[in-house]
């Protein structure tokens, strides 16, 4: 067998071990969230279930009310994402193909604020959030999702790549500056616009701190955030907990993986264009 082949054999032998630890954990949780209480805490666990059953499930929705959870962490994902998609496409293309007095600079100072962790300022947000009366609202929980730095970042580098001579046809046509953006620039920075909804959606729907933080209402609780404070009370339910960390994860993985090819290409192509 000749070197690269022994190579090539050996790459894909790691990386199939490599992506079988990777699921394994997963693969637990699915098999742990349909067994029979207290079955999961046995030792050595068992690897699957000895009689299969859907209470763990049924436990979430009926008896623990996890459904009003649920409902609210889709509400935000995507209020979120249609709202980050809409400001970030808007203020991205402005700083790309809008000439306006300052723009670089302000451009980049906001590029800077990439190395603040979020976690800085959290607590100034807050304290405005609590002035304007949004603390324990939904409202308050969307508003670091209306603009990111990283997504105005993303698409106007992705926006620097579209041709001057295509927006300025437009303009010479007598279309609006709007219309410009809506009906020529729109259409060619698609891909960094689904790559910038799956991002928002993911973090969004994953997000623990800051719903923890802003919604002082157990009842107005994000998923994560309602799971979490079943732990001290069902830490012995391993295959409750199970089941609801398996809700949780469930639709967002179905969206990275639905937009995975454009995700990892836009990001890319936003990094690099310009």
């Amino acid at each position: 067998m000749k070197r690269g082949s022994v190579e090539a054999l050996l790459l894909h032998a790691a990386l199939a071990a490599g992506a079988v630890l990777t699921l394994a954990p997963l693969l637990w949780m699915v098999s742990a969230s349909c067994m029979q209480p207290g079955e999961a805490n046995a030792f050595p666990p068992p690897l699957w279930p000895s009689a299969p059953t859907v209470a763990n499930y049924t436990a979430l929705f009926t008896r623990l009310d996890m459904f009003r959870h649920f409902l609210a962490s889709a509400l935000i994902a995507v209020a979120a994402t249609v709202a980050s998609v809409l400001v970030n496409s808007l203020a991205g293309y402005a700083f790309a193909k809008l000439p306006f007095r300052g723009r670089d600079r302000l451009f980049g100072g906001l590029a800077a604020g990439l190395v603040v962790p979020a976690q800085v300022a959290m607590l100034p947000l807050f304290l405005l959030l609590r002035e304007l009366h949004l603390v324990n609202t939904y409202a308050g929980v969307l508003v670091p999702y209306l603009a990111s730095i990283f997504g105005i970042f993303l698409v106007r580098q992705y926006t620097l790549g579209v041709p001057d001579e295509l927006l300025d046809a437009a303009r010479v046509d007598g279309a609006g500056e709007f219309q410009v953006f809506r009906l020529v620039a729109l259409p060619v920075i698609k891909p960094i616009l689904v790559t910038i909804a799956a991002f928002t959606f993911l973090s969004a729907w994953n997000d623990f701190m800051w719903p923890l933080i802003i919604l002082s209402d157990g009842a107005k609780h994000t998923l994560p955030v309602a799971l979490a404070s079943l732990v001290g009370e069902h830490v012995q339910d391993t295959e409750l907990m199970m089941a609801g960390s398996l809700l949780t994860i469930l639709p967002a993985l179905g969206v990275f993986l639905v937009f995975q090819r454009t995700y990892v290409r836009g990001i890319m192509a936003g990094g690099i264009k310009g």
